[in-house]
């Protein structure tokens, strides 16, 4: 089973990657600069590296590198700069899980490829009316103009609820929402909510990437797991930090 990882190079990526290769999964992953990769993956028979832009990468290219695909996760993002927070492409991943999802769709491929995407508790799952105090409301307000990066988030997981839906034949898909996040050397146990169970602004929980990454990896290799998350938008908590809420 192969999965095509987005966003590879980053902090939270390249946990994931690992974490797949940990569950026996073979790895495609687009990066824009492979030399900067860790030198593992070069050597290694399970992993392929795609050199590539990915706001530059045209349908039909992106349809070829998916193709053997059975999964693609997302962990893409702005990179924290002046540049990356408010220049273009404002809608990068937005626009990415549409490019990705209209190639799958050119695939027709025989059973839905599996889509994960890394989200944040900062974006509610407004099919489930998750409530909102009338100060996280007015704070989110402020940041959907302030920060692009926000807006692009919320959207990203909207196309994924409207666009795509529950019920599509060639898509499936799980948006991820860790809280605040942390760097730690191994998985810890951590928790999955429906929704999140703590304010993400005002009393803010944390998630480990390597976490994260565990989380997105076990989605895409436990059917069960799957099942049991597919169309839906879990939170994730690390285990300490929900037991002192």
């Amino acid at each position: 089973m192969t999965t095509l990882v987005v966003g590879a190079s980053g902090a939270t990526g390249k946990h994931l990657v690992q974490q797949l290769l940990n569950m026996g999964q073979k790895v495609k992953v687009i990066i824009r600069s492979p030399e900067k990769a860790p030198e593992f993956w070069k050597n290694n028979n399970d992993i392929s590296i795609i050199k590539a832009s990915v706001s530059e990468i045209s349908e039909d290219e992106m349809a070829s590198y998916i193709k053997e695909c059975h999964a693609v996760a997302f962990c893409l993002g702005h990179n924290l700069s002046f540049k990356g927070i408010y220049g273009k492409p404002r809608k990068l991943v937005t626009n990415a899980v549409r490019l990705v999802c209209t190639a799958i769709k050119k695939n027709q491929p025989q059973n839905p490829v599996k889509f994960v995407l890394m989200n944040t508790t900062g974006n509610r799952n407004r099919d489930l009316k998750e409530p909102i105090s009338v100060g996280e409301r007015l704070i989110i307000g402020l940041l959907r103009l302030l920060l692009p990066p926000h807006p692009d988030n919320e959207k990203a997981a909207d196309f994924l609820r409207l666009k795509i839906g529950q019920a599509d034949s060639l898509v499936e898909w799980v948006a991820v929402r860790p809280d605040t996040l942390i760097d730690e050397d191994i998985v810890q146990k951590y928790d999955i909510y429906e929704s999140p169970i703590r304010s993400a602004l005002f009393n803010p929980g944390k998630t480990s990437r390597i976490n994260v990454g565990h989380f997105m990896a076990k989605l895409i290799s436990d059917n069960a797991i799957w099942i049991k998350w597919k169309g839906q938008m879990p939170v994730l908590y690390n285990k300490e930090t929900e037991q002192k809420k």
